[in-house]
């Protein structure tokens, strides 16, 4: 399923957001039969964007040269958030299995963490790597309230942090602590600062890292003012672009102010940039995957560590 979206696409709320504009003028929708899909990945080397869906616990693929949807995964432990390894190797967090897995080059699958201090994780949401290999993910409580996005149970660690799997003994250690609802992740592009985006907080916050790995100067960088943050992404100009739950996509200016959103027509869950040019948004929203080819482009990370 898909087609054009006729649907006032762009609001403006400050003329910096008028450069972003000059793209596509409606959302191209893709596939439309999810349940409530989230983490998308463009896959370069493939020229595909997969994505979970899951409630129906599966992991689905748009090939963009064909246009062709297919079933990546079944059973995929409701995966969440998908992320690239420096090496190419698929980073998935599966809430309902309460784990962070990799997978192989041949398709097999390693497990990263799963537990945090002898106890089971509560369902990690969202990933992201640095280049030189230390993972940070999210761990609230989404996949245990209920059996709709995983399975319901207690927590064990009893509270909603951030982690990170260290690049060299791949010990699972805390990263932040004092979230509500800690959802998407995002390194700034020198992957001197990391940003969390707290669900329930209806905030972004920023962290700076230090040169061992572990987290300082913790601060609120965005104001969701109402709006609940799911995922964020950088564009190459510093735009932050930030998945807002029953508003649309945000954006924000380096010095965090709103100055416009792309309104979608289903609640947003989650964003990524890909393509050639890396210049075509891909958007996740309640049943949808979304395509905006636009006039900007997402970030280019810098070369991996030695």
């Amino acid at each position: 399923m898909s087609g054009e979206i006729e649907f006032g696409l762009y609001e403006i709320l400050d003329d910096r957001f008028r450069p972003c504009t000059y793209g596509d003028t409606r959302l191209e929708q893709l596939h439309g039969d999810c349940r409530w899909a989230e983490g998308p990945l463009y896959l370069p080397a493939w020229r595909q964007v997969i994505w979970s869906d899951i409630p129906n616990d599966r992991i689905l693929r748009w090939d963009e040269a064909t246009g062709a949807i297919s079933t990546f995964r079944s059973v995929a432990g409701h995966s969440n958030g998908n992320t690239l390894d420096r090496e190419g190797r698929l980073i998935t967090c599966e809430q309902g299995n309460r784990r962070v897995t990799r997978t192989e080059h041949d398709g097999t699958v390693t497990v990263l963490a799963s537990h945090y201090g002898g106890k089971r994780l509560n369902s990690p949401n969202d990933a992201v790597v640095r280049s030189d290999g230390a993972i940070w993910f999210s761990d609230p409580d989404f996949g245990i309230t209920s059996d709709y996005e995983g399975h319901v149970a207690e927590s064990e660690i009893g509270a909603c942090n951030v982690y990170r799997i260290d690049p060299d003994s791949g010990e699972v250690q805390l990263a932040a602590d004092g979230f509500r609802g800690p959802n998407g992740l995002l390194l700034s592009h020198d992957e001197q600062r990391l940003y969390v985006s707290d669900s329930r907080a209806a905030h972004i916050r920023a962290f700076d890292i230090r040169e061992d790995g572990t987290l300082s100067g913790d601060r609120v960088h965005i104001e969701g003012k109402g709006s609940r943050f799911d995922n964020i992404r950088f564009d190459r100009d510093g735009r932050l672009w930030a998945a807002a739950f029953g508003d649309g996509v945000h954006c924000y200016a380096e010095d965090g102010t709103l100055i416009g959103r792309l309104l979608v027509p289903e609640p947003v869950s989650n964003l990524t940039f890909g393509g050639p040019k890396n210049n075509r948004l891909f958007i996740t929203a309640t049943t949808s995957l979304y395509s905006l080819v636009t006039s900007m482009s997402g970030t280019h990370r810098v070369p991996r560590h030695p």
